[in-house]
């Protein structure tokens, strides 16, 4: 097969016509492929795409009022001749693929409190249906804050009573362990077959001891548990918890085996009552579906003392390499790593090599002295070097920033937390999270957007810590982690006028030959905005979401700080086509062909981690006729 990044090219001068796509998951496939077959979509067409249709939902709060500030990620689903979305209020809402008409909404009257989160979040809804035809033979699915999980007939929006309570299963039932808060189903369930793989999200940084994570596998017909798989040893569970599955999965159906992101253990920022190894945390494991049985697991941060949780579904592809056909997955991490692993055995495509990190000097704490480096894949993030010192904000801040360089600890990526206050490079959002990468299953190139923040982490003894601690926001401020020796402060590195101390990019996109391991490019991606202004855009963007990609070789994207959405030319990351909308589109795309026609559908919900921009938008575009 001839390999080149001319594909795109040559694909443009074919006849454009629609192809049959469908949306049916989160990350578009079960293979988390984020990859659409339609051909219409290439740099040279993108120029005549318009939009469609918008809407709003009405389901929107930017925490000012009685409710919470929202949060809004989801993936819109294409399936069953249908648009469906789950909003931050937690309802289903049914559309006309083609005009955005509303065909029926579900509300669940579920609480809209913060109970684990800081905002009301969701990240959209899951899509199954069975070989026989009839009521509720095609469900969706949407969970909620309070642990609810609500089944709902496709055609009609009506329950679908055969499934747990009368269409309501209370997967809180299986909180039995320290269970300090409800399993929050901000995530939708991965569908393979007839079963529901459902994972959780908590109430991070607040305790030490917390609920074990697990994965529980649910009868997508009538709710009954099938199995329940655990991620930490039970001797340990009185002394950490969590290690759960917050993000999304992927599965390879044909294998029977679903691929689990496993988060960090608690608490996230102190080890030192759980200094035993934790072998399935902060890992990429593969699980069987049917029995629940471990296949193999690779950890990809041994004792996490950074919460570096594996933030993404893995991708997966068959990868043409050395005259070979690899079943392999790409999982990004936080830390910018791309670790590319054979999916059927767990052995290293490319090579992992371990390496020495720096000691911990906190109290009681014993960091792990190796971690596992994935380097032959460029990393989205250089893992041994701070970013060099912004000379503007430096001089702004009369010093400050260069006398931070000298005040804080910083010996390389898995430098630990300290007293004295350590860089945290990447920072807690990570260099790579949730949206992570995109691949093309025709050519093997893989797609990936990613943030370069730094921040500085500080540990706060006890005795202190109840005296200086405040509130806490999106992903910065005090946090108390119950029970340990130590709380935390954690803060962006700016100085006084909030200018990032370190000189962009802040945000890049990239593109990888996964058969030769080359980065074919890395390009600064997005605009940065703060108080009306725009950064220049060799500058970039923090972003948080994903890429998708088409077989015309365009790439499509929200993530960006900026509140735009865009067209890349996958060929080179230049970007083609962009549309203002009302807030970061922090939720991936969906690309799919209706009645013969393609549509890319952005969600524009933000998220205060970006900026303090909310928005209930929902806007299609498709190709001038």
């Amino acid at each position: 097969m001839i390999r080149t990044l001319m594909a795109p090219l040559l694909l443009a001068s074919m006849p454009v016509q629609a192809q049959d796509a469908d949306w049916t998951t989160f990350n578009g496939n079960l293979m988390a492929q984020k990859y659409s077959p339609v051909t219409s979509f290439t740099p040279e067409t993108i120029g005549d795409l318009e939009q469609a249709w918008e809407i709003h939902t009405g389901d929107v709060s930017d925490g000012s009022g009685e409710l919470p500030q929202t949060v809004w990620s989801a993936t819109p689903i294409y399936a069953n001749e249908t648009l469906y979305l789950g909003t931050p209020f937690y309802r289903i809402l049914a559309l006309d693929p083609a005009t955005g008409d509303q065909l029926w909404s579900y509300d669940p009257e579920t609480v809209l409190k913060t109970l684990t989160q800081p905002a009301l979040k969701n990240r959209g809804v899951a899509y199954w249906e069975s070989a026989a035809e009839g009521e509720c033979e095609k469900r969706v699915y949407i969970g909620t804050m309070d642990a609810h999980l609500h089944a709902v007939d496709a055609d009609t929006g009506e329950l679908c009573e055969e499934f747990a309570d009368s269409g309501v299963l209370n997967v809180n039932q299986w909180n039995d362990v320290n269970d300090k808060f409800p399993f929050s189903l901000l995530q939708p369930p991965t569908v393979v077959g007839d079963t529901l793989l459902v994972g959780w999200a908590g109430n991070d940084w607040a305790y030490s001891v917390a609920p074990p994570g697990n994965l529980l596998a649910i009868d997508a017909r009538t709710g009954a548990l099938k199995w329940d798989l655990s991620f930490i040893p039970e001797e340990m569970i009185s002394r950490t918890g969590t290690a759960n599955i917050w993000t999304s999965m992927a599965a390879d159906a044909e294998r029977g085996i679903v691929y689990v992101p496993v988060s960090s253990p608690s608490p996230n920022y102190w080890g030192g009552a759980r200094t035993e190894p934790i072998p399935l945390a902060t890992s990429v494991t593969a699980v069987d579906i049917e029995t629940g049985e471990l296949v193999w697991s690779q950890q990809l941060v041994r004792h996490d003392i950074w919460d570096y949780d594996t933030p993404s579904a893995a991708t997966l592809v068959d990868i043409e390499k050395d005259e070979e056909i690899i079943p392999a997955l790409v999982q990004s991490t936080k830390q910018g790593f791309l670790f590319v692993l054979n999916r059927e055995t767990g052995e290293p495509v490319y090579p992992i090599e371990d390496r020495p990190v720096p000691a911990s000097d906190a109290v009681g704490e014993e960091a792990a002295e190796t971690q596992p480096f994935s380097t032959a894949l460029i990393p989205t993030n250089n893992p041994e070097m701070l970013p060099e010192v912004s000379g503007i904000a430096d001089l702004l801040s009369a010093g400050q920033c260069s006398e931070d360089v000298a005040r804080y600890r910083y010996d390389g990526i898995f430098t630990p937390p300290s007293e004295q206050g350590t860089f945290l490079w990447p920072g807690t959002a990570g260099a790579n999270n949730w949206g992570g990468g995109a691949v093309d299953p025709e050519t093997d190139i893989y797609y990936i957007n990613s943030s370069r923040i730094v921040q500085v982490i500080q540990l706060i003894p006890r005795e202190i810590y109840e005296d200086v601690a405040t509130g806490s926001g999106a992903e910065i401020g005090y946090y108390a982690q119950e029970d340990a020796p130590y709380g935390i402060q954690l803060t962006n590195w700016v100085n006084w006028a909030n200018l990032p101390c370190w000189a962009p990019p802040y945000g890049t996109f990239s593109a990888y030959d996964l058969r030769t391991g080359e980065r074919l490019y890395e390009v600064p991606f997005g605009m940065t905005q703060q108080w009306g202004f725009y950064g220049p855009q060799s500058w970039g963007s923090p972003t948080l979401g994903g890429p998708v990609v088409t077989a015309g070789g365009v790439i499509f994207i929200g993530a960006s700080m900026d509140a735009r959405v865009r067209a890349l030319d996958a060929s080179t990351g230049t970007e083609i086509w962009s549309d203002l909308v009302e807030a970061p589109s922090v939720a991936i795309p969906a690309v799919y062909t209706h009645e013969g026609r393609d549509y890319v559908v952005f969600v524009a919900g933000g998220n205060p981690i970006l900026k303090p921009q909310v928005g209930d938008q929902v806007v299609a575009y498709t190709l001038a006729d």
